[in-house]
C-alpha cells in the first residue's frame, strides 16, 4: 500500500500515469536476484478484483451519455473483439503451427480487452467528454466479451474441434451470457438501490455497496452468464437511481470510500503484473525460440490488433455519421408531422354540438378522445425533443478523424490481458509462449502507448473539453431549479407569513433562492421576501450560522468562482441587508422586525429545516427529470446535483448536532 501511495504522489511530479510507475516498480522488484518467481492466481483478479472495479466505473458513468454512445460502445465491445480474436488466431496458427486455431483465438481473446489507464491519461489531457464516454463504455463491456470468447475457444481447443468455433454458435453463446448477466444485474441493481434507501447509517450503506458487485457477479457466473456484465449493469442501475433514492450523506460517504478502494485495487493490479513478469519470462526462456521469437510475435500481433482497430474505428465513425444524418432527417420529418397533428387537434377542439350529433357522438366521448390524442401528441413531442437534444450533443461534440485517432491509440492492453492469459488451460500447446506474448503485448502497449498518448493528443488536436458551462445552459439551469421551488410548502409558508419570516440553521440560502424564484412573477415581492428573510433571520438565529464552516448566508461552505454554476440563489443582483427595491426602503415596505420568540412561535427550527429539505428535494427531482430529457450536459447536472447534496448534508448534519 505504501508503494501505491508513493507512486500516486510521484506521478503528477514526473507527469507519468501512476499505473505505469507501478508497473515499472513491479518489474524492478520482480527481477531482483533475491526475489523468486511470483504467481498470482488469476481468479483473484477476474473474480475478486474486476467486479468491484467495473461496478465502480459503471456507477460513475453518466447514464444519459452512456445511452447516447450505446451504438459505438456495442460495436467496440462485441464485433471488434471477435474480429481481433480471430485475426490473431489465424496469424499465430500460421506462424506457429503447433498452436491450433482454437488456442490462437483464445490468445486473441486475451489480447482484445482494453485497459483503463488510457482513460485517466486522456482525462488529464482534457479531451472531450464524448471521447472519454466511448472509452469508458468500451472498457466496461469488452472485458466480459473477451472472457466469454476465451472460454468458448478453450473448450474447442480441449476438444480438438475447430468446428466448435463456428461464429454463429459463438455469437449465440455471447448473447445468452450477456442476456443472463443483464437480467441478474438489473434485478440486483434495482433491489440494491431500494435496500440502500432504507439504510440510514453511511458506514453500513458503504459496506452494502461493496457487496453489490459480488451479489451480481457470482450468481450470473453460476447460471452461465457473465459475472462482469452483471456487475456493470448493476452499477449502471445504481448510477441512474441513486440520486433519487439514496440520501446525499450516504452517497457522498460511499463515493469517498469507493475512490479509496478503487485506488488500491487498480494499483495492486499493476504492481502484481510487474511482479509476475519474471516467472513468466523464465518459463519461456527454455523454449527453443526463446524470448526473441516471443518478442517478434508480440510485436506482430500487437501491430495487427492496432491496425484492425484503426480500420474498424474508421468504419464505425463513418457509420455513426450516417446514423446522425438519418436521425436529423427523421427529427425534421417528425417535427413537421407533429405540427400537422397539432393543427388537426386544434380543429377538433372547435367542433360544435351539431357536428357531434351528426356523427352520433356525445360531448363526453369527444372530450375523452381529445384527451387521448393529446396524450399521444405529448408523448411524440417528448420523444422528438429527446431526439433533438441527442442531435445537439452529437453536433457539439463530433467524432471525426482527430477524435478517432485518439480512440484508436487509447486502446492499449493492460493488466486484464495478463490475468486472462493465466486462465489458459495448462493443456494448451506452448502455454509459456502464449503467456509471454500476452505479457509483452500488455507491457509494451502500456509503456509505448501510455507514454505517447499525451503527445499524440497535442499533435492531432482533437476537440477538447470546455471547462466552463455556456451562459445559455447556465440560464436554463437556473430557470429549472428556480421553477421547482414555486409550488413547495416552503414557498407557501413564506407567502402566508407575508415575508416577515423565518430561518432555521442554514436555510437562508434556500429562502433567498425562493425569493428569486417568486420574483419571476412578482419582482418586487420576490426581492422583498429574499431581503427580509436574509436580514431578519440571520440576526435572530446568528448562532446557527456560527457552526463550523458556515458563512454569513447559511451553513453552506464558501465556493470558488468555478462552482457558482450550481448555486441558483446567487443572482447577478443579490439582495442584501439594507438594499431597496424600486427605490423603496424597509420602512416604506412595512416589513416587521420579529423577535426570536415571535419567529420560533411561528415555526420551529425543525419545521423550517424540513421545509428547506423538501425544497432541495424538489430541485433535485426537477434536475433528474431534465437529465432524463437530455436537456443539460452531464457536467452541468453533476455540478448542480453536487451543490444540492452539499446543502442537504449540512442541513442534516446541523440537525444531528443539535440532537
Amino acid at each position: 500500500m505504501l508503494i501505491i501511495v508513493a507512486c500516486q504522489f510521484v506521478a503528477p511530479k514526473v507527469r507519468v500515469a501512476a499505473p505505469l510507475i507501478l508497473l515499472a516498480v513491479g518489474l524492478a522488484i520482480g527481477f531482483l536476484p533475491q526475489v523468486g518467481a511470483i504467481e498470482i492466481a488469476p481468479h483473484i483478479v477476474l473474480e475478486m478484483v474486476l467486479p468491484p472495479l467495473l461496478f465502480s466505473a459503471a456507477v460513475r458513468m453518466p447514464t444519459m451519455d452512456f445511452r447516447r454512445e450505446m451504438q459505438a460502445v456495442a460495436m467496440l465491445a462485441i464485433p471488434l473483439v471477435f474480429l481481433s480474436a480471430f485475426a490473431v488466431g489465424f496469424v499465430i496458427n500460421w506462424l506457429v503451427p503447433p498452436i491450433s486455431l482454437p488456442w490462437g483465438v483464445a490468445l486473441g481473446a486475451v489480447l482484445s480487452p482494453t485497459d483503463a489507464v488510457a482513460i485517466s491519461i486522456a482525462k488529464r489531457s482534457g479531451v472531450s467528454h464524448r471521447i472519454i464516454t466511448v472509452l469508458e463504455g468500451e472498457g466496461l463491456f469488452n472485458d466480459a466479451t473477451s472472457l466469454v470468447l476465451l472460454s468458448a475457444a478453450m473448450s474447442a481447443g480441449l476438444a480438438a474441434d475447430e468446428h466448435a468455433l463456428n461464429p454463429g454458435l459463438l455469437i449465440g453463446k455471447v448473447a445468452i451470457a450477456l442476456g443472463i448477466a443483464a437480467a441478474i444485474g438489473w434485478v440486483v441493481g434495482e433491489v440494491g438501490v431500494r435496500l440502500r434507501a432504507l439504510i440510514k447509517d453511511p458506514s453500513a450503506d458503504t459496506v452494502f455497496s461493496f457487496v453489490m458487485p459480488f451479489i451480481a457477479s457470482i450468481p450470473a457466473e453460476h447460471l452461465g452468464g457473465s459475472g462482469l456484465v452483471a456487475a456493470v449493469i448493476a452499477g449502471l442501475v445504481v448510477s441512474r437511481r441513486r440520486a433519487a433514492t439514496i440520501s446525499a450523506m450516504n452517497r457522498r460517504f460511499s463515493q469517498q470510500n469507493w475512490e479509496t478502494a478503487t485506488l488500491l485495487l487498480e494499483g495492486g493490479i499493476f504492481l502484481t503484473m510487474g511482479l509476475q513478469a519474471f516467472g513468466i519470462v523464465e518459463e519461456t526462456s527454455h523454449y527453443s525460440g526463446g524470448l526473441g521469437f516471443a518478442a517478434f510475435l508480440a510485436v506482430t500481433l500487437g501491430a495487427l490488433i492496432m491496425v484492425m482497430r484503426a480500420v474498424f474505428i474508421a468504419f464505425m465513425l463513418t457509420w455513426l455519421d450516417h446514423r446522425r444524418k438519418h436521425r436529423q432527417r427523421r427529427y425534421d420529418a417528425e417535427n413537421e408531422s407533429i405540427k400537422r397533428f397539432e393543427k388537426r387537434m386544434n380543429a377538433a377542439c372547435e367542433v360544435d354540438a351539431e357536428m357531434l350529433e351528426a356523427r352520433d357522438l356525445s360531448p363526453e366521448h369527444w372530450d375523452k378522445a381529445i384527451k387521448h390524442y393529446r396524450r399521444r401528441l405529448d408523448s411524440r413531442q417528448r420523444r422528438n425533443a429527446l431526439r433533438g437534444t441527442d442531435l445537439d450533443y452529437f453536433a457539439n461534440e463530433p467524432l471525426g478523424p482527430r477524435e478517432g485517432s485518439v480512440i484508436v491509440w487509447a486502446g492499449m492492453r493492460g493488466a486484464i490481458t495478463l490475468a486472462a492469459a493465466q486462465t489458459i488451460s495448462a493443456y494448451a500447446p506452448l502455454r509459456p509462449l502464449l503467456l509471454t506474448i500476452a505479457l509483452f503485448v500488455a507491457a509494451g502497449a502500456l509503456i509505448i502507448q501510455g507514454l505517447t498518448l499525451p503527445g499524440l493528443i497535442r499533435i492531432v488536436k482533437p476537440q477538447m473539453a470546455s471547462g466552463d458551462i455556456s451562459q445559455e445552459e447556465h440560464a436554463k439551469l437556473m430557470t429549472v431549479m428556480g421553477s421547482a421551488l414555486v409550488d413547495t410548502a416552503l414557498a407557501q409558508a413564506i407567502h402566508e407569513l407575508d415575508g416577515k419570516t423565518l430561518l432555521s440553521a442554514g436555510v437562508s440560502r434556500t429562502l433567498s433562492r425562493m425569493g428569486h424564484a417568486v420574483s419571476s412573477t412578482d419582482e418586487a415581492e420576490g426581492a422583498r421576501i429574499a431581503r427580509t428573510a436574509d436580514r431578519v433571520l440571520t440576526d435572530i438565529l446568528h448562532n446557527a450560522g456560527a457552526q463550523a464552516g458556515a458563512t454569513r448566508i447559511g451553513l453552506c461552505p464558501e465556493y470558488g468562482d468555478d462552482e457558482r454554476l450550481a448555486a441558483p440563489h446567487e443572482s447577478d443582483e443579490p439582495v442584501a441587508r439594507g438594499n431597496t427595491v424600486d427605490g423603496v426602503g424597509d420602512e416604506e415596505r412595512d416589513t416587521v422586525d420579529m423577535s426570536e420568540e415571535e419567529v420560533e412561535r411561528s415555526f420551529t427550527r425543525e419545521q423550517i429545516r424540513e421545509l428547506a429539505l423538501e425544497a432541495i428535494h424538489a430541485q433535485r427531482d426537477a434536475l433528474l427529470q431534465a437529465r432524463d430529457e437530455g436537456v443539460f450536459s452531464s457536467a452541468a447536472l453533476e455540478g448542480a446535483l453536487a451543490r444540492l447534496d452539499n446543502e442537504e448534508i449540512l442541513l442534516v448534519s446541523s440537525r444531528g448536532s443539535e440532537h
